[in-house]
């Protein structure tokens, strides 16, 4: 079976459809029929994993919140008793614990199931850097995976485990996410603790969270995050969503956007732009100069001698061990000056100033995640150069104390991924959360290399003070017939969900346009697709006197359990209608009738 997400896999837990023994053995029959990808360094036997198994036993679902999860671990990340390689054999080492996120993972009853390739010493936007051979992208095997946490994005974009732990220094858990269909997280600095962890650049570091959806990323946030007082670099985040609506989207400048001649990510760009507007938020073109700037400082300044401070010795000892173009870059950070260094601190601290005045203009940076995707023997003929085109538009972010999260946002013609991020200030990981969840489901895709489509996320955004929440199942959706009604009051949506599944779905007759009927039954009903609306005040009456009947507005139960006003239909009128509660949403009956 493909693994499914992990609010899924919970669902089956509880209502003891599989268990944890069970699913560990699809999941290692799944990957030992995969194709080869060099997705793995190393593989925890089945013995070994269900020692993890075991001690799930007599717990329940609802006292882990990540019950018999499977996971992967990037190969620069602890576990404890399994090599830690970073990708370079010769520097392996046995850790005798595992790093404080590791374990925080395992204690909330996830699974590891085995440590994953990387470009080595995570120096690579690539993930063509390994000895353990250039990991392949999940949707073509000519092109790259993306990195430098390449094995784990693929791992989960192939459905081989639930989710995955990478690192992000300088896009490393956003390029890979983009270039293979799913989410990549990368938490504010300092929120998730990073001891346990070969540093990169240890001041910027950040271990990075890949998931199938922004939901299952929230799970594991929740549970990975926390203070860690032996982290020097650990420290307490107040994490908050957006307060204000509608959001404010900044997008750069005609002139400053970058790709490298790939004309079809041009455009799924522009597409994005539409979907967010559908949302209800407003595009802002900002000034991106000083982002761009700090973004060459990272590997153009002394930043790459954090690199070279990890591994001097082992370089010097070890010549030949480590990959050539990683022992090139590394290896220029041994020539940085103090003085280089103060000066770039220097002009860093001005950009970061500069930098800050764009939160005064917008809420939300939305950027490419990547300009384009290369051929793997395009890159390895010239590996330099083009991963520095792959770090255009995230370089930045650590440098400047940003957080973010890559969501997919559509596919080229030749089936190849594109992807966008969604950046703001550190503490707005809550934020990116709610407003990538819903843009990702905007899009209408399915996840990783699956059939499966996005499923609507479960965590509506507050409803801002002056406005009430209405939930619309039919023709008022994004993008459907009398989505205007909403849009013309100045309302905007605050996410895509499911009701609980207490309900009768119809198609009614009469039309055009065609309308549905939400009918709520005592047993036997399912949940039905909606999108929660936030509706000013001041016009909700004149939206509601515009509802004909037989539909009028009542109370509606969410996925959640709490209620939401919505429209429901009177049981009279699903008489001559055509049942359609087992499709589950208005677009998939649309869907079959065309």
């Amino acid at each position: 079976m493909n693994v499914p997400t992990i609010e899924q896999l919970l669902t089956g837990y509880r209502e003891h459809r599989f268990t944890p023994a069970s699913v560990i053995d699809a999941v290692l029959a799944r990957i030992d029929a995969a194709p080869e990808r060099h997705v793995w360094i190393t593989r925890l036997t089945r013995e070994r994993i269900m020692e993890y198994v075991a001690k799930l036993e007599g717990k329940s679902p609802d006292a882990l919140p990540l019950y018999g999860v499977p996971f992967a671990i990037k190969d620069n990340i602890d576990l404890a008793g399994v090599p830690t390689t970073a990708a370079c054999p010769d520097f392996a080492y046995v850790p005798p614990q595992s790093a404080v996120v590791v374990q925080r993972l395992i204690d909330a009853g996830a699974i590891p199931v085995g440590k994953t390739n990387l470009d080595q010493f995570a120096t690579g936007l690539v993930g063509t850097r390994s000895p353990y051979g250039a990991c392949r992208n999940g949707f073509n095997d000519d092109y790259i995976s993306g990195g430098s946490s390449s094995g784990s994005a693929v791992a989960v974009a192939t459905g081989l485990v639930s989710f995955s732990l990478g690192t992000d220094t300088a896009g490393s858990g956003r390029v890979p996410a983009a270039f293979n269909n799913i989410v990549g997280m990368k938490p504010s600095c300092g929120l998730l603790s990073t001891r346990g962890v070969v540093p990169a650049c240890r001041s910027l570091d950040c271990v990075a969270i890949f998931a199938l959806t922004a939901t299952d990323a929230r799970s594991v946030l929740q549970v990975a995050r926390g203070f860690d007082a032996e982290d020097a670099y650990s420290r307490q985040v107040a994490l908050t969503s957006f307060g204000h609506r509608p959001l404010r989207i900044g997008v750069p400048r005609q002139d400053q956007l970058e790709f490298f001649g790939d004309c079809a990510y041009a455009r799924l760009f522009e597409h994005a732009g539409d979907r967010v507007r559908t949302l209800g938020a407003t595009i802002v073109a900002i000034d991106c100069s000083p982002l761009f700037e700090a973004a060459r400082l990272l590997y153009e300044g002394p930043w790459v001698a954090e690199r070279y401070a990890v591994i001097e010795d082992f370089l010097a000892s070890h010549p030949d061990a480590v990959y050539p173009v990683t022992a090139s870059i590394i290896s220029a950070g041994g020539k940085a000056t103090a003085v280089a260094g103060f000066r770039a601190q220097y002009r860093l601290k001005e950009l970061q100033r500069r930098a800050a005045r764009l939160w005064t203009d917008i809420d939300v940076l939305m950027l490419p995640t990547a300009g384009t995707i290369y051929p793997t023997t395009e890159v390895e003929a010239n590996p330099v150069a083009l991963n520095s085109n792959l770090g255009r538009y995230t370089n930045f972010v650590n440098l400047l104390d940003q957080a973010a999260i890559a969501v997919p946002a559509g596919f080229r013609p030749d089936g190849l991924p594109f992807g966008v991020t969604l950046i703001a200030p550190a503490g707005s990981d809550h934020g990116l959360l709610d407003l990538g969840a819903a843009l990702h489901h905007a899009a209408g895709l399915n996840v990783g290399t699956s059939d499966a489509p996005v499923p609507a996320p479960t965590a509506p955004a507050p409803v801002p003070e002056g406005y009430i929440a209405v939930a619309v199942c039919g023709a008022h959706m994004s993008g459907l017939p009398l989505n205007h009604q909403l849009i013309d009051r100045n309302a905007f949506q605050l996410s895509a969900t499911r009701t609980a599944p207490k309900y009768h779905f119809f198609a009614l007759p009469g039309g055009p346009p065609r309308r549905p009927g939400l009918l709520r039954v005592a047993q036997g009903g399912g949940a039905i697709d909606v999108e929660v609306w936030a509706v000013p005040q001041q016009s909700f009456g004149s939206f509601v006197s515009g509802i004909p009947s037989p539909l009028g507005i009542g109370k509606i139960e969410l996925a959640d359990g709490t209620l939401c006003s919505g429209f429901l239909c009177e049981s009279w009128a699903v008489e001559g209608g055509q049942e359609i509660t087992a499709l589950g949403s208005w677009r998939a009956y649309l869907a079959s009738q065309s």
